[in-house]
């Protein structure tokens, strides 16, 4: 952690109490100086820091930020969330994490920006990241598993953010395959999970996760083409970002070490209940061809089951699915 998360993370054990400067600055092992000038740097991000004269400095309020010291405070997981980076900005979460991965950054650890200039989705799409708003974080893994079942983790991811939607903001949050979380028939968050392996081994996994929580009308890009939604329109009520952040890393660490230990199975049953084609007749674009059949679930390696009107069963890797009707 920086100084300035290190303040932040005493203000949060001593909430209410002043802390004098010479406490932080033995705690912090700097200057009373350098203390003063992180103080200042909190107040001008918008935390309301009182300072009185031979007590020292007590938080007041804190804006809504995602920072470090925040999110690992009482953060008790296992391995998602052991190190934890918070940038005001970055180019793309994902690349700024597989450069920490190629550098020998441990498992577990997060990434997250307030901002994105080059934000991405599936395809190379866009992704819209403006500031102060949404949650966009990565997520770096190193899973001993068989390269074929990496894919397996975009659906892990999925359910995370889809149950968090759900509990946390109450809004009835859908999954569509391969990698998308939908509200409505309208798209809320987006999912862009990446690999680096070898024939027969993994090197790493980052999970990339975008999800539009405060967004306003606005703020979406006027040329999108397809419907987009925020938890803020569907609710009307603005989210902690904070709060929801910490629950979804919560459930991503829980869901990852079940998935560890029993593997793709329960996800996929979380998954398949979650998915509003299930059962239903679809049409899937292929490319070159439109295969028309009734989704029946996925395989055990995450690919889609459609069963044509000829009554065979097909895997679908990659295509665009629809509803049909």
């Amino acid at each position: 952690m920086t100084s300035r998360d290190k303040i932040l993370n005493l203000f949060r054990l001593s909430p209410d109490q002043y802390i004098s400067g010479q406490q932080i600055s033995r705690s912090l092992d700097i200057s009373r100086s350098a203390v003063w000038k992180q103080v200042k740097v909190l107040r001008e991000l918008g935390f309301d820091i009182e300072a009185k004269h031979s007590r020292g400095y007590r938080l007041l309020a804190a804006p809504d930020l995602l920072l470090a010291a925040d999110i690992e405070n009482e953060l008790n997981n296992q391995l998602i969330g052991r190190s934890v980076i918070s940038l005001p900005e970055t180019d793309s979460t994902n690349i700024q994490v597989r450069r920490l991965a190629e550098d020998g950054a441990h498992e577990g650890t997060i990434l997250v920006a307030d901002r994105q200039s080059a934000g991405r989705g599936r395809l190379g799409r866009r992704w819209e990241s403006p500031s102060g708003v949404n949650l966009y974080c990565s997520i770096l893994l190193r899973p001993e598993i068989p390269v074929q079942q990496a894919p397996q983790l975009t659906f892990l991811s999925a359910v995370a953010v889809a149950e968090t939607l759900s509990d946390v903001c109450q809004i009835p949050a859908e999954v569509k395959w391969p990698n998308d979380i939908l509200v409505g028939g309208a798209k809320i968050a987006g999912l862009l999970n990446e690999m680096n392996a070898e024939t027969e081994q993994i090197h790493f996994v980052i999970l990339g996760i975008g999800i539009n929580l405060n967004m306003e009308v606005d703020q979406f890009p006027k040329d999108i083409k397809y419907p987009v939604t925020s938890v803020l329109l569907e609710s009307g009520k603005p989210v902690d970002r904070l709060l929801f952040m910490r629950e979804l890393l919560q459930r991503l660490d829980g869901y990852y070490s079940e998935f560890l230990a029993e593997g793709f199975g329960p996800i996929r049953s979380r998954w398949e209940k979650l998915f509003f084609m299930m059962n239903k007749k679809v049409e899937v674009d292929l490319g070159r061809s439109v295969l028309c059949g009734t989704v029946v679930g996925l395989d055990a390696e995450g690919a889609l089951r459609v069963q044509s009107d000829q009554g065979q069963v097909e895997r679908i890797i990659a295509g665009d699915v629809s509803l049909v009707g």
